[in-house]
């Protein structure tokens, strides 16, 4: 990408009404736009970083044996009304649109109805189980008050994973699987360290759940852990009942911050029986499928990074989920004739400032954007047959012989 020839430019300011600091420098930097609160748009740079993200997910939940789909966001009231989640007052997170023939759609908040009654065409045997499913949708949700940026929206990316077993130790064995997946996830994303798998309510799912928490400042919820954090826990069910049954006493936790990155539930008939998903044991009788959900914000992830990582100048990506990996730069004529010779035939790989400013203005963009290294050819350094490499976690620069700077460009294509 030429940032000469992109329509993104950088911004002193965000909107006056944006007070998360993250959201405040991904639309500064030209990630996205802010429609309306609770409603953004991915600019180019914004969209690789989401296509990174789902494609860790994607490689993680494709090696346990998940199968992807794409499913409709506009909702069939049937299925939801048979499992009263329609109604208004018990699920008021809904967005509702009129037919202009008469009738009333949903906008999805979650798929738990579509995917249940859909699989109902495909298993009707212990044969055809167990099935695992996955998407990643747009999801619309009512939110009373939208903020945190893209950390809580009204209309929002989301992977929804489904699972459908025969018996129990078939959907604990997956549970578990996923569990695994997880932590494979958030490590590759570079929040593993700091994200916890939390105890948690089931909200209108099940009676309880498991969340995936980050540690961050400006996370919306408090968990509780021990020590070693081995028993770490949401303050929504810090009470005696739960404590006895996890073996700790209220004395040996300390609370933190965090943000919920992901979440899992077992629904075991919730869905399938009343929408009648059944299949016939060895035996030949009748079973309602047992069931599970796995959620993973790809929007909401983006925004806690962003938030978690970002310091007084600008965003910081992980190497992971980056949108190029090196910004690079040419100042003098000799030093952008350089710079644009590396650039060629790499340029899937590399953000390339070729605009004609002052090595100020690119620098500081360059810190705004946060991508992991910045690489600087001028005609100072060729005059020494060398160029600069600045890392942006750390601020540490380095200045490399000419061979070696092409060398570590090439690295990170390859990488």
């Amino acid at each position: 990408m030429r940032f000469s020839k992109t329509f993104i430019k950088t911004l002193r300011s965000a909107p006056k009404d944006e007070t998360a600091r993250g959201a405040q420098f991904l639309i500064r930097a030209g990630y996205a736009h802010k429609e309306l609160a609770g409603v953004y748009d991915y600019l180019p740079l914004g969209l690789r970083v989401l296509e990174r993200i789902k494609s860790i997910i994607r490689e993680e939940l494709n090696a346990i044996g998940c199968e992807e789909v794409l499913m409709s966001t506009l909702q069939n009231p049937d299925p939801w009304i048979k499992t009263d989640r329609w109604d208004i007052e018990k699920m008021d997170i809904w967005f509702r649109t009129q037919l202009a023939a008469g009738g009333e759609l949903g906008l999805a908040p979650t798929h738990e109805e579509p995917i249940t009654n859909l699989l109902k065409s495909y298993i009707k045997s212990y044969k055809d189980l167990p099935v695992y499913t996955y998407q990643f949708q747009t999801k619309f949700r009512n939110e009373l008050r939208a903020k945190s940026g893209i950390m809580r929206t009204r209309e929002f990316i989301m992977k929804d994973l489904y699972s459908f077993s025969a018996s129990d130790e078939e959907h604990e064995t997956f549970y578990h699987a996923v569990e695994q997946a997880y932590a494979r996830i958030y490590t590759r994303l570079g929040i593993g360290e700091d994200t916890y798998q939390t105890f948690a309510s089931g909200g209108v799912f099940s009676k309880y759940s498991h969340e995936f928490q980050t540690l961050t400042d400006v996370g919306e919820d408090t968990i509780y852990y021990n020590a070693d954090r081995s028993v770490v826990l949401n303050e929504e069910v810090l009470n005696d009942e739960v404590l006895t049954e996890l073996g700790v006493q209220r004395d040996e936790l300390e609370s933190a911050k965090a943000a919920e990155v992901g979440n899992i539930f077992t629904l075991k008939t919730k869905y399938s029986a009343p929408l009648d998903l059944s299949f016939t044991d060895h035996d030949g009788k009748r079973h309602p499928v047992l069931m599970g959900c796995y959620g993973i914000g790809v929007s909401r992830i983006m925004g806690v990074i962003a938030e978690k990582f970002a310091d007084e100048k600008g965003l910081v990506w992980p190497e992971s989920i980056a949108p190029f990996k090196v910004y690079l730069i040419g100042i003098g004529e000799r030093g952008m004739q350089q710079a644009e010779a590396w650039y060629q035939g790499r340029a899937d790989s590399i953000f390339f400032d070729d605009r004609d400013l002052r090595p100020g203005e690119k620098f500081a963009d360059s810190e705004l954007i946060g991508l992991p290294y910045r690489l600087v050819v001028s005609d100072k350094t060729l005059a020494a047959d060398s160029c600069e490499l600045t890392t942006r976690a750390t601020g540490e620069t380095k200045i490399l012989p000419l061979a070696e700077g092409l060398h570590f460009l090439e690295s990170m294509i390859d990488s």
